[in-house]
């Protein structure tokens, strides 16, 4: 079984939904949304490049997307805490995920890499 397989196989059943609920959103996106296994997480990259990750917060014990360059998005509901670059949207797995706002912000995050800001400065 592959890294990420596990990492989903391994979770208690309302997290595991959750969290294959937010992979299925990320990757309906765009067909150039690709999975990957980085720094020991679920990675999702747009044509090659880092751009979001499925991860628990230590704090609050919840998971969350973050958005590798959420520095360029702006929701309520994002969080950026010490980070410079990036920003985490929490999703309550007890509760009913916020589709329109996570796909809102996927879009969103998509406009910052196709707009080229982030394709060109790597």
């Amino acid at each position: 079984m592959k890294s990420e397989d596990l990492f989903y196989e391994t979770q208690l059943p309302v997290v595991k939904e959750c969290l294959l609920a937010l992979r299925s959103m990320i990757l309906a996106q765009d067909k150039e949304i690709t999975t990957a296994w980085k720094y020991g997480m679920p990675f999702f990259c747009y044509k090659g490049k880092m751009f979001c990750y499925l991860w628990f917060h230590k704090k609050y014990k919840l998971p969350y997307i973050g958005f590798v360059e959420g520095k360029h998005l702006d929701h309520p509901q994002l969080i950026q805490e010490k980070r410079a670059r990036m920003k985490i949207f929490l999703c309550d797995p007890e509760k009913e995920l916020a589709v329109e706002d996570i796909r809102m912000l996927v879009k969103d995050a998509l406009a910052v890499y196709k707009k080229k800001r982030i394709m060109e400065k790597e």
